[in-house]
């Protein structure tokens, strides 16, 4: 999907598939079979695209580069839960049976490092000074979940229709082409369904798979959502769906849901939040919270940053853009102190920016109950938890902002 309004970048030109193809969106959904998975994947990397999909490395997976469905988890599953994560491989052969791993596609659109801008240094001449590296080649992601097409749209309106958006975030994402696969087997951390970006997927692909494996087989029911998607479809065999099929369909989607064993009460979450700044609820989780930043590392739609200077008298200057956590003391350092600095103000802060001020900034919510913070956090702090702790001991007195505490 592209964002309105933005040229076709230089990268794009490369491309065989082009942003705006022309070619009309199917009005009904179609199906392909593994060999039809792997000719997309092929289509789409002879398109001119990088095509980054889920690899296993590391015990874990994780974002690679694919080649083939030979590169994809074939069998693998995983088992998550607060504060645990293991995968198991098994002779099924599904290629899409786990939840989600570590890594979001924010890695992609928005690098854990970049450089900002550099100037040559060596003396002589004045030195140039100027962006630092040029297009790139377009992305692919095959096998992103619906929570994942979710926190792109989210940071779609932080980063990329801000009133000053991102150049870098803006180019990765023009040329982005978005292949989502619905999920199946949801982890014990999900809460998708809460959030209300899963775990079928409704919009913001170009390409939408259910991988579908019943008594007559196995296949994948291939739904477009743009125009790029539609010509990339063309191109490959297809048979029509039929009824079983998107039976078969909202058999699996069914079979998520019932799999999801968490929940988050979303209603008038902001007040809840906003009214609770001083529950003692605060205290009790700060004390088992390391403030590792962990949850914010692995959260799809963080976008904190941190900017570094580093010179060199031969090589020149460059500024470096990394991630950063609002877990960090020094994140809120203002005028010689922290303005955040106990774990207790830290902790708050990111949930209630999370779960309330954010819907004040950009008018969602920033979570889309993909439960990797519940998974990644050493502690196993459960984020569904604490919001329903926060609602049983729901104190209901409005804080002024000035009388809060730190």
């Amino acid at each position: 999907m592209a964002l309105d309004g933005f040229p076709p970048s230089e990268a794009r030109a490369a491309s065989a598939i082009p942003a705006a193809s022309g070619v009309p969106i199917p009005p009904t959904p179609c199906t392909i079979d593994r060999a039809g998975l792997g000719s997309l994947i092929t289509r789409l990397r002879e398109g001119g695209y990088r095509t980054l999909g889920p690899t296993v490395a590391d015990g874990a997976i994780v974002l690679g580069e694919i080649d083939s469905i030979a590169d994809l988890p074939q069998g693998w599953h995983d088992t998550q839960g607060p504060g645990t994560y293991r995968l198991t491989s098994g002779e099924d052969g599904e290629l899409f049976g786990w939840a989600v791993g570590p890594q979001s596609a924010k890695r992609e659109l928005w690098p854990p490092r970049s450089v900002v801008w550099r100037a040559a240094g060596g003396g002589g001449d004045p030195a140039p000074i100027g962006a630092s590296e040029g297009p790139k080649a377009p992305i692919a992601l095959v096998g992103v979940r619906p929570c994942e097409v979710a926190a792109i749209g989210i940071l779609d309106g932080v980063l990329g229709r801000s009133p000053v958006p991102d150049p870098d975030f803006v180019a990765a994402r023009r040329d982005l082409f978005v292949c989502t696969v619905e999920c199946g087997r949801p982890s014990a951390s999900c809460f998708c369904e809460s959030m209300g970006s899963g775990p079928s997927a409704e919009s913001g692909f170009d390409l939408a798979l259910t991988e579908i494996r019943d008594a007559d087989g196995e296949r994948f029911l291939v739904r477009a959502g743009s125009e790029r998607g539609a010509a990339v479809l063309a191109g490959i065999r297809t048979l029509p769906a039929e009824e079983r099929d998107l039976k078969a369909r909202e058999a699996v989607v069914a079979g998520a849901r019932a799999g999801l064993v968490r929940r988050v009460d979303t209603a008038s979450l902001p007040h809840l939040l906003e009214r609770n700044l001083e529950n003692p609820r605060w205290s009790e989780v700060a004390a088992r919270c390391l403030s590792c930043g962990n949850c914010t590392q692995v959260c799809p739609t963080c976008f904190c940053v941190s900017i570094e200077d580093v010179t060199d008298v031969t090589t020149g200057i460059e500024r470096h853009r990394r991630w950063a956590s609002c877990f960090e003391v020094g994140h809120s350092y203002l005028h010689g102190g922290a303005v955040r600095p106990s774990t207790r103000a830290r902790y708050r802060q990111w949930l209630t920016h999370k779960l309330g001020t954010w819907f004040e900034q950009f008018g969602t919510s920033g979570c889309v109950g993909c439960g990797r913070c519940l998974t990644w956090c050493p502690v196993g702090i459960d984020l569904t938890e604490e919001v329903a702790a926060l609602r049983a001991s729901d104190v209901g007195n409005p804080v002024p902002a000035g009388e809060r505490g730190v």
